[in-house]
């Protein structure tokens, strides 16, 4: 279930963050003297990770796009490896095999593939079909995607699309990926020779983004690495299966 609605929403203040943007404070406090972005801690605990609205721009024909290499190609982003892990509630969080995770995600000048000629992109990418894909889960309940660390557009905070699935297809959850506000400032400010030359003005934080800033503990990645070695996400998802 959508818990807002789409709305436009601004900050300006920055900050640079740590070579390591996983969670500082068990508190979930504001580790920042910025009072616009925060890092938070993680929410390991076992409960249902939140649902959380699919738009923008779902993939149209996601059994098309099985694959794990979702990158454009062009060289331009920041390596990542995104390593997602299901789990089942139902089951004590052990790890679900045999289901389906389809991903979607902007490009570092957030853009669309598939979309066009709307009012967050002029372009039309519509014949085009980057960082977007589907994956199985393993006996471990992982899937590995090789893309980019995300871009960002007006009103939201960097993040990922996730729609998972049972095998029979049966919608098990829709959820969004969620990135430390340090990091994100850190890419976007520091990465123009990757390609991320938009720099934070008007960039929105996860506490003041209309699908995170109810909180994001749930939703929030674990990142290590550098931008010039490439990062590597993790993060876990929990259902009910």
């Amino acid at each position: 279930m959508e818990r807002k609605q789409f709305i436009k929403t601004l900050s300006f203040l920055a900050f640079s963050g740590p070579m390591t943007w996983a969670a500082c404070k068990k508190d979930g406090s504001n580790t920042s003297t910025d009072e616009a972005g925060t890092d938070v801690s993680v929410d390991e605990s076992c409960v249902v990770t939140p649902a959380e609205t699919e738009g923008p721009f779902p993939t149209k024909t996601p059994t098309s796009y099985v694959r794990s290499d979702i990158r454009k190609g062009d060289g331009i982003g920041v390596d990542m490896t995104t390593l997602i892990t299901i789990t089942n509630v139902k089951d004590n969080c052990t790890p679900l095999s045999g289901v389906l995770v389809d991903i979607w995600h902007c490009d570092v000048d957030g853009n669309y593939s598939q979309y066009g000629g709307m009012q967050m992109q002029s372009t039309n990418y519509q014949s085009v079909n980057w960082f977007r894909g589907r994956q199985v889960t393993d006996s471990n309940g992982l899937v590995n995607f090789k893309t980019i660390f995300p871009g960002w557009y007006q009103s939201r905070a960097t993040h990922i699309h996730v729609h998972i699935y049972d095998a029979s297809g049966k919608s098990l959850l829709v959820t969004q990926i969620a990135f430390q506000d340090s990091l994100s400032v850190d890419v976007n400010t520091n990465g123009s020779k990757y390609g991320y030359t938009k720099g934070i003005s008007g960039y929105t934080y996860n506490n003041r983004d209309n699908v995170f800033g109810d909180g994001v503990d749930k939703e929030m990645s674990t990142v290590t690495g550098t931008m010039a070695e490439g990062f590597e996400m993790k993060i876990t998802l929990k259902v009910n299966a």
